[in-house]
């Protein structure tokens, strides 16, 4: 079931508002050991920073969702990834208050999926992916969205980091407008979603910012035009030329998660697109089909 919640983030009554609980247990996830800053203090109300394996998250008790997931991903990172069989298991965040977070029957028959923010098929082992299940690192997040367009952002993105190296991440999630929706349990329904990457290699940044919604839009956003419309600041440490200009991000496409894919991860080289695949599998099926027409022949 699906409500409206008149509650905009961006507008809760300063009383509400009270300071993040800084993240510090984790500093090897973010850049020089800074943590995403929240440059809205009327978002800190009810935060909980949270440390995990392989990410962290900030979570709210307002909207009962995280507000942001920071990652650190590398090429063997993503490698180790690939070998890691995906096994969902969600589940309810116990370090939480119980007041102030998501249950798993809150997403029952929601119309939303069940959306992470640091990906499952960034984990580099079992343990890391069990933990991304946790419904503290989980969203609201259009079906459509989740299973399209979001999935090819999260995959583009692993490409790059086995590309240059090293990437930092961090996911986020945007409430705007005057009826922000919620489901069962009043869990909101972020209006946008957003993913910051920077590179050290380079020093550029920039970030992937999408409506949750079926549409397969999405733009390209200046860290510094992405916090002013989040009110979230994902890498507080970067010079202000870094922040005006978003870095020519990946296009996002649809890729093959075999063992071609996983094979151009391991060794560094950019796996087979799905059309490359499904073109070499053809003409394989065809050389084949030739070979037992000749044989049947002579």
């Amino acid at each position: 079931m699906i409500r409206r919640a008149r509650l905009l983030l961006v507008g809760l009554p300063l009383a509400l508002a009270g300071p993040a609980r800084a993240a510090e247990t984790c500093p090897a996830l973010f850049p020089d050991g800074q943590s995403p800053a929240l440059t809205n203090p009327k978002l800190a109300a009810r935060t909980v920073p949270l440390c995990f394996e392989a990410f962290a998250v900030l979570h709210s008790g307002v909207t009962r969702t995280p507000l942001y997931a920071a990652e650190h991903l590398t090429r063997d990172s993503v490698a180790a990834a690939r070998t890691v069989a995906r096994d969902d298991s969600f589940h309810e965040e116990d370090r939480l208050p119980p007041d102030d977070r998501a249950s798993l029957e809150d997403y029952v028959r929601s119309g939303y999926d069940r959306g992470h923010l640091a990906p499952a098929g960034d984990m580099p082992t079992e343990s890391a992916q069990a933990q991304s299940f946790s419904l503290a690192n989980i969203v609201p997040q259009d079906r459509s969205l989740n299973r399209g367009l979001w999935a090819d952002i999260e995959e583009s993105v692993r490409r790059l980091a086995t590309r240059q190296g090293s990437v930092y991440v961090v996911t986020g999630v945007i409430f705007s407008g005057d009826d922000v929706q919620e489901i069962r349990g009043g869990v909101l329904v972020p209006t946008q979603l957003f993913k910051a990457l920077y590179d050290p290699a380079t020093g550029e940044a920039g970030a992937y910012l999408a409506r949750n919604g079926p549409d397969k839009d999405w733009r390209a956003v200046s860290i510094r035009e992405l916090q002013a419309l989040s009110g979230i600041d994902p890498f507080p440490g970067l010079p202000p030329a870094a922040r005006a200009t978003a870095m020519t991000l990946p296009e996002p496409h649809a890729f093959v998660r075999g063992e071609a894919g996983r094979a151009g991860k391991e060794t560094g080289k950019e796996p087979e697109s799905w059309s490359d695949w499904l073109g070499r599998e053809l003409a394989r099926a065809v050389r084949k089909a030739l070979r037992d027409l000749l044989r049947s022949i002579f």
